[in-house]
């Protein structure tokens, strides 16, 4: 029972974690809302963590079905998911630093001045920034994954540490990515950002090719 526990929490953190990759995410989302007053962040991080663990719950719960009832095969929704991660990351990458003025300037017309922060909370905050198309992906290919001989109560219990620990992760980057960010300093906040943006792009590529190598091995020659 310990064994079945252990093997599907760590299954699940080391798969998802990377995908999520809750610090890059946090400081993204930091850049969406500023002038910010720490309450406002500690609510917004409880509301984003909520979010985040009902997405990754219902994908690893009921994406088998969905892609069932779709005809969707693992193989195309990891290619799917590595390109758009894939994306995301290039575009981080050949981002501009000179933007990052009139980006802020922008989003002071967004979550914080247009509206409130609840209501910004699930999208896009959560969806697609937190909790994206490649973390969704991936949680729905892990939850494919159950053991062969079946669930069991140490599975049931896996998924759930493996959740509150991903979850306790984000809502730690998002309360305290305004830290973190003083502590770096802007020349150091950009270097973080950059290698952050490699590190998504690489995760993208990685998944994107995980599904081509299995969709040209199943293609049998003639």
């Amino acid at each position: 029972m310990l064994k079945d526990f252990t093997q599907t929490a760590l299954l699940l953190i080391t798969g998802l974690f990377p995908i999520i990759n809750p610090i890059g995410s946090a400081f993204i989302v930091l850049s969406m809302i500023p002038g910010t007053s720490p309450a406002e962040r500690t609510d917004l991080a409880w509301r984003i963590t909520i979010n985040s663990f009902a997405i990754l719950l219902v994908s690893l719960v009921l994406g088998a079905y969905v892609l069932t009832f779709f005809g969707i095969s693992i193989p195309v929704l990891r290619v799917a998911g590595g390109m758009i991660i894939a994306v995301a990351g290039w575009n981080l990458l050949q981002k501009p630093d000179d933007d990052e003025a009139s980006m802020k300037a922008q989003e002071v017309k967004g979550p914080s001045r247009s509206g409130s922060l609840a209501s910004k909370a699930f999208y896009p905050l959560t969806l697609p920034l937190m909790v994206g198309p490649g973390s969704i992906s991936v949680a729905i290919a892990l939850g494919t994954s159950s053991p062969r001989e079946g669930l069991s109560v140490a599975h049931y219990l896996g998924v759930l540490a493996a959740l509150l620990a991903l979850s306790a992760s984000i809502y730690a980057c998002m309360r305290f990515a305004d830290t973190l960010e003083r502590w770096l300093g802007a020349a150091g906040t950009k270097i973080v950002m950059r290698l952050f943006a490699l590190v998504t792009f690489c995760i993208g590529m990685q998944l994107l090719w995980l599904g081509l190598s299995e969709l040209l091995g199943s293609v049998k020659p003639s």
